[in-house]
């Protein structure tokens, strides 16, 4: 018989170890980056310098959160105020925080593409989101496949409540959003801020729109709606049209 093995003596046996004890890179970082407050707000600095009241309207969160967190980032080393246009404060991403954007950009991808499918997305709690929150993300909407080797510029003109004027530019792969006017766009859209919200997100097509007089397109013969993917389901689509009178085709 073979001669059974026992521990050494003053050997400890098998424990389950803290979690201070666990060298785990992933958790260090998300001790460090964890709060959901801090890559939502590292995320909007990324794309320049923001006032408190900036970071609200872009965010929703409560002043005093908000507040909380900006101190919380500028301790930790990711965020810094500096002062801007007529002498008021803004808050700008450092460069520990500029690291942070391939994260940032590779959580927002898999949220888009797993949200509808695997996670059951309920696209209605949108239908009311505005305009602006939409138009910043796209980036993130935007469809590898289709826009690799693109070079095209599209002019977005909102009416009605979220309204304005915005320029949407797609190169080599890569989406830039900017406010303001597009110098020789390839196709001009003019809608309702709240009509073009639905295209965006899948719950009205945008042929359907244009044919019901909803959506003005001019220009050539590009569209910008294939270059991103959209969230809502063809089944949930159906209900925008209900509230809007008409029923789906």
């Amino acid at each position: 018989m073979s001669e059974e093995v026992t521990p050494a003596a003053g050997a400890r046996a098998s424990a389950i170890p803290r979690p201070g004890e666990v060298f785990d890179p992933v958790a260090r970082a998300l001790d460090v980056v964890g709060d959901k407050w801090t890559l939502v707000l590292v995320r909007h600095l990324l794309n320049g310098p923001r006032g408190f009241q900036e970071l609200r309207q872009r965010t929703g969160i409560a002043p005093r959160v908000l507040s909380n967190r900006l101190r919380q980032l500028a301790a930790a080393g990711f965020v810094a105020s500096e002062e801007g246009e007529g002498h008021r404060s803004v808050y700008v991403a450092t460069e520990r925080a500029t690291d942070l954007e391939p994260i940032i950009a590779s959580i927002a991808r898999w949220y888009v593409h797993h949200a509808v499918e695997d996670l059951d997305l309920d696209i209605q709690q949108f239908t009311e989101t505005s305009p602006l929150s939409i138009l910043e993300s796209l980036p993130f909407l935007l469809r590898d496949d289709r826009a690799r080797r693109a070079n095209v510029t599209f002019e977005l003109r909102l009416t009605g409540e979220g309204g304005g004027v915005w320029s949407i530019h797609i190169r080599d792969g890569q989406c830039r959003v900017e406010p303001g006017f597009a110098s020789g766009a390839d196709v001009r859209y003019t809608a309702d801020a709240r009509i073009w919200c639905a295209v965006a997100l899948g719950l009205l097509d945008a042929r359907d729109a244009a044919k019901r007089g909803l959506l003005a397109k001019e220009g050539g013969r590009e569209a910008m709606d294939p270059y991103f993917h959209q969230l809502a389901r063809p089944q949930k689509a159906d209900s925008f049209h209900d509230a809007e009178g008409a029923p789906a085709e």
